[in-house]
């Protein structure tokens, strides 16, 4: 391949021939031994991208087009790509061959020869190159967080649909605390912005089309004071005395004025509630999975549970609303995904997750977090689970890039090894989301490298890829302008856990830097 020709994410393997294929117009595309729909679509997005350097190109499907009229062969051939997902794509002078485990590898097939179109539209002509090529990880996700203070547009979420879908990302999670049109609770999302049933039918369909699955998220215990705010659900709470909005950053870092917001399990209206909002929200979406949540039940233990606790341990009081909480999810039909943060505090209690139809999500955003320990106890348990790094951009303005490309290197190498069945790159947005899309789009991209070829795109150089693929930016200046503002959170002698330095300054000027180092900026 000509080296100014960017692949995102590069293939695991590929291989320069020399020479290149010269388009023409007259000649076919050709579904060889398949007219499956998706195998069509696949062949009408090959034949868009090379119209628009300004050949046409015919599709058929006859057996008795002579090779010399055929300019692209595709066809399903698990046996010779045997992994799912995998294609094979083989360009030469005379022909480019396209062989595909299933629809799914002539989707990620038609969206590597989109880019590699994309880079030689004044030229007519694809470098002559050999691409083997198959997913490291089954489920490759990205989860966007629609509820803290930021609703994306149908518009936008389409476009984030498209790109996402050309780098190969198959599942997409809308983080949900009170942002969908709940029939029956229309006072808690009257004020938010929320996505319509109608919405979600409309984007689900537009996924599917893009071999993306929707998966539909609310979160179910903790993270709930949207909820709890409010009179009419203030008694479900763990600790209602606390049911309110906070004020400021310190309010969520202090245990005795954290606002309420973790559902007591030992209320029956909790399980009612989320009984009513799954019976709602899961028919609008094609998925079998539902993300319920579960993280960061800050005050479990500290008020109506509190005697049961001290008996039992809150270990075990998260444990046994979880199970019934899975129960309920089954009633659906549903598999069960849950953040994974609280029961890896009671790795004793690991064990005693149900086997099936459950999927733990692996959170960390450090670049050091310890994803070789925590996957090692999902893993040793046998309880199947993702991976979930993160873009490091909430609480910022321009991100941490060293940090969030140093995090999704680190969950992928743990969970290749540890036989990690999905890799979701998370967005959150904590306090505001303070961060514009382009600074999440980095996190998004390399992340989408790392779930598909780990090992072929650690070194990957990241301005050239975003300008040629994420922004489309000919002047080539767009890509080392973000990631350099991604940085600028190093130019200070200033660490922060989970947030930058500037950020900070701005937000919470009166709280202490918590920092290994004398927390004072350079002079």
């Amino acid at each position: 391949m000509s080296p100014s020709t960017i692949l995102l994410p590069r293939p695991r393997s590929l291989v320069t021939l020399g020479g290149s294929h010269v388009f023409h117009s007259g000649r076919f595309i050709h579904l060889a031994n398949t007219i499956h729909p998706s195998m069509l679509k696949a062949a009408r997005l090959i034949q868009h991208e090379i119209g628009k350097v300004g050949i046409h190109l015919g599709l058929t499907a006859s057996p008795v087009i002579p090779d010399d009229d055929i300019a692209l062969k595709i066809f399903l051939s698990p046996q010779i790509v045997t992994q799912p997902e995998g294609y094979r794509i083989n360009i030469s002078p005379e022909q480019i061959d396209i062989a595909c485990h299933d629809p799914a590898g002539a989707h990620h097939a038609a969206m590597t020869l989109r880019q590699i179109a994309r880079q030689c539209i004044d030229t007519e002509q694809v470098p002559c190159l050999k691409i083997e090529d198959w997913p490291d990880f089954r489920h490759r996700g990205v989860m966007i967080d629609i509820s803290r203070d930021k609703v994306p547009t149908m518009e936008t979420l389409f476009a984030t649909v498209d790109l996402l879908s050309e780098l190969k990302i198959n599942q997409l999670q809308l983080y949900t605390e009170h942002t969908f049109a709940y029939y029956r609770h229309p006072d808690i999302w009257c004020d938010a912005s929320p996505m319509t049933g109608q919405q979600i039918l409309d984007l689900d369909a537009y996924c599917a089309e893009r071999f993306i699955e929707l998966v539909p998220n609310q979160n179910s215990f903790g993270h709930m004071e949207r909820w709890l705010q409010h009179k009419a659900y203030a008694a479900l709470a763990e600790t209602p005395e606390r049911s309110g909005t906070p004020r400021n950053l310190n309010e969520w870092c202090c245990r005795e004025s954290r606002p309420a917001g973790t559902l007591c399990p030992l209320e029956p209206g909790s399980l009612n509630l989320l009984r009513g909002l799954y019976a709602d929200l899961l028919p609008h979406f094609h998925s079998r999975l539902l993300n319920v949540g579960c993280d960061e039940t800050f005050e479990l233990g500290e008020g109506k549970s509190r005697q049961v606790a001290g008996g039992d341990g809150t270990g075990r009081v998260y444990l046994d609303f979880l199970k019934q909480i899975h129960k309920l999810v089954r009633s659906h039909d549903h598999t069960m995904m849950f953040w994974g943060d609280i029961i890896l505090n009671h790795p004793d209690l690991i064990a005693e997750l149900p086997r099936e139809h459950l999927l733990a999500l692996d959170w960390g955003y450090e670049a050091d977090s310890p994803f070789d320990l925590t996957t090692g106890r999902f893993a040793e348990a046998g309880v199947p689970f993702y991976v979930c790094p993160g873009t490091s951009t909430w609480n910022s303005l321009s991100g941490r890039w060293d940090n969030c490309r140093m995090n999704l290197v680190s969950a992928a190498r743990s969970g290749r090894t540890n036989g990690a069945c999905g890799y979701m790159v998370t967005d959150w947005g904590d306090h505001g989301h303070w961060q514009t899309p382009p600074f999440s789009w980095p996190g998004f991209a390399f992340g989408a490298a790392m779930a598909w070829a780990g090992e072929a795109n650690e070194d990957i150089d990241m301005a050239p890829a975003l300008n040629t693929h994420v922004f489309h930016d000919e002047s080539g200046k767009t890509g080392p302008v973000v990631l350099g503002l991604a940085n600028a959170y190093l130019n200070a002698k200033i660490t922060v856990p989970n947030q930058s330095w500037i950020w900070r300054m701005l937000y919470e000027t009166g709280r202490p830097m918590e920092t290994g180092n004398d927390g004072r900026l350079d002079e």
